[in-house]
Parts: C-alpha cells; structure tokens; sequence
C-alpha cells in the first residue's frame, strides 16, 4: 500500500468534509505484543461492516511514545480491507493527547474510540455501530457489567470519584464508562469544536449530549505485558476529570471552612462557659496548638485545591499544543505497494 505523508497541519480540519464511513482510532503503548492480533480482528470487523451495511472503515493507530517494537509493527499492518494510519507521536504525551491526535487525523465521519491492549473487544463494535445507524443513537459507549474483580478500595474510590464529579453536575458522567465508544458524525463534529488542551474524553463524549446509550460488556484479559495504569495516573486522571468537570472540590473546601469556623465559634463559646459559669481553669497550651494545627492543615488543604485549578487556568493560558507528530503513514486500502513513511512535525 502506498504510504501517503501529510506534511499540512491536522490540528483543526473546519473546512474539510470528512468522509463517510467508520474510523477507529487506537492509542497504543507498548503494545508490541498483541498488535498485530488486535489488526486482524480489526480486519475482520471491517470486512462485516462492509459487506453487511456497505460502511468503509480506517483505523488510526496512534502510538504514544511507546519504547517497544509498536510502531515497527504497526507500520508493517496490512491495509488490504481498510485504510491504515499509523501516527507516531514525539514522545509519550498521555492516552488523552494521544485520543486527541487520533480525532484529529480521522478521515471519516464517524469514530469509534478503543484500546490497544485488546481488552476492548472488536466484536461488540457491529452491536455499536448498530445502536448508531438503526436505532438513530449519536454516542453509543461501553460500562464494565461488574467490577467483581476489582479490589475493594478501587471499587470504592470509583464510586466516590463518580460521586463527586456528578454531584450537582447538570450533565452526569455515566459511572463505569470506559474510552470504548462510537461518536456519530455529528457527536464527532461537536467533539472537534471544543478547544481545552486538558481533556478528559470521558467527560467531553458526555458533556456534548445528543442522544446516548449505554452498552454493558465484559472487559477481556490482558493477553500480553502489563497495564501502564497503576494508582498514581488512576489518581491524576482522576484530579484531571474533577478539575476538568466539576467545582465539588471547591464547594467542599468552602463548605469544610464553614464548618471549621463554627466549630472554632463553639469551642470558643464552650471555653467561656468553663471559665465564667463552672470557673474552670481552661489549659491553654494545648488547645491551642490543636487548633493552629487543624486550622493550618484545612488552609493548606484548601490552597492545594484552588491550587489544582489554577495551575488547569495556567496550562489553558499558555495554550501550548496537546502533541507533536513525529511520523504520520496512510496506506490505502485500494492501492498495493508500500513505501518509506514521511516525518512532519504536527501541533
């Protein structure tokens, strides 16, 4: 398949009509092992779109920086029932730049968001892509059925994430909800519109409405290597959603300040009553240090919070570009040789 480089920017594209069609974009780090396996079930995917409802497809291959053979490999990928883009970013900028790279290479109308690691299954993409054209749904996304399997405390902390970020939000993120998801072509549109460079896409795919579904489905086993997600960037990409989505940590804080004040108001009261009505000699020292502690740890608390939004201010002002592209290959499906990729800086 002849290997075709853009060397114009990709960023933003208003002016050009997508095409119809299908493009499943795949971010991808370290995910040598299994890549080519993944590709084949793809495939398959393509080819019963395509003989079944006449929808051509394109998968985007998005590899982040990844310090295996992944984008050896990918560029090796067949394009014999569908297109293949491979981008290759400069370094590893995070799953959600490399999603927005993705987007923002797609070629055709609608898009379909899924994993590298094979645990997003190719066969339920038929069951999305049916909610989207026969039942006339804009965003069809996948929940975990159960998270049995998961530790207590991760359960936990999911629920309480959700909690959080969806209280008193007028758009609810739905719990469980995964990256595995169809946009329409119009749901892609609105998508493409929003200018944030911190993106969290959970939130973004829900943020811009239209109508939803939701999908159930059983996350497969990891076939090869090891999860890159471990309970630091769980806990980053946690603070990224609720800084991104929701001012609970502010209210919070306003509200722990309130109820600080008013303790401090009643053991103040209480004191007085000790010294003047019981003539109780109220130790000093102690109380004291006790109250400067706990009044210094709620203002830090405090600080840290206004601090996490301000720095997301911050980030937005410098308005510095979500990725580079180092690489960027497009083998057509209708064509048969194949040739060396071209390198193009992209914003």
């Amino acid at each position: 398949m002849n290997a075709i480089a853009s060397r114009e920017p990709m960023m933003a594209r208003p002016s050009l009509l997508p095409e119809p069609g299908l493009s499943i974009i795949v971010p991808m780090y370290n995910e040598a092992g299994g890549l080519a396996s993944l590709h084949a079930r793809i495939e398959e995917v393509a080819r019963v779109l395509k003989a079944k409802r006449g929808l051509a497809c394109e998968v985007v291959y998005v590899d982040d920086g990844s310090r295996d053979a992944t984008l050896s490999i990918a560029r090796t990928l067949p394009a014999d029932l569908m297109d293949v883009q491979v981008i290759s970013l400069s370094r590893n900028f995070g799953k959600e730049a490399a999603l927005h790279a993705g987007l923002d290479h797609a070629r055709r109308g609608a898009l379909l968001f899924m994993d590298g690691d094979g645990q997003h299954p190719p066969t339920l993409v038929e069951t999305l892509v049916g909610h989207w054209l026969d039942d006339g749904f804009d965003v069809v996304y996948t929940a975990k059925a159960n998270r049995e399997n998961e530790s207590l405390p991760r359960r936990m902390g999911g629920k309480a994430f959700y909690a959080l970020i969806n209280w008193r939000a007028r758009q609810k993120i739905p719990e469980d909800a995964g990256d595995f998801r169809l946009l329409s072509p119009r749901a892609a549109a609105a998508l493409r519109q929003l200018p944030e460079r911190n993106r969290f896409f959970k939130g973004l795919a829900s943020w811009i409405g239209f109508r939803q579904k939701r999908v159930d489905y059983e996350p497969a086993e990891r076939e090869h290597g090891q999860t890159s997600w471990n309970l630091s960037t769980l806990i980053g990409l946690s603070i990224e959603g609720l800084t991104s989505f929701s001012v609970a940590p502010l209210r919070f804080a306003s509200l722990l300040g309130f109820l600080l004040a008013v303790s401090a108001l009643l053991f103040g009261a209480w004191m007085l009553i000790e010294a003047f009505v019981f003539r109780t000699s109220v130790p000093g020292y102690p109380s004291l240090i006790v109250g400067l502690m706990v009044i210094g740890g709620m203002q830090l608390l405090m600080i840290g919070v206004m601090g996490e939004y301000i720095g997301k201010i911050l980030s937005e002002i410098k308005a510095r570009p979500t990725y580079f592209v180092a690489e960027h290959d497009v083998k057509l499906a209708s064509q048969s040789a194949a040739t060396p990729a071209a390198q193009a800086p992209n914003p």
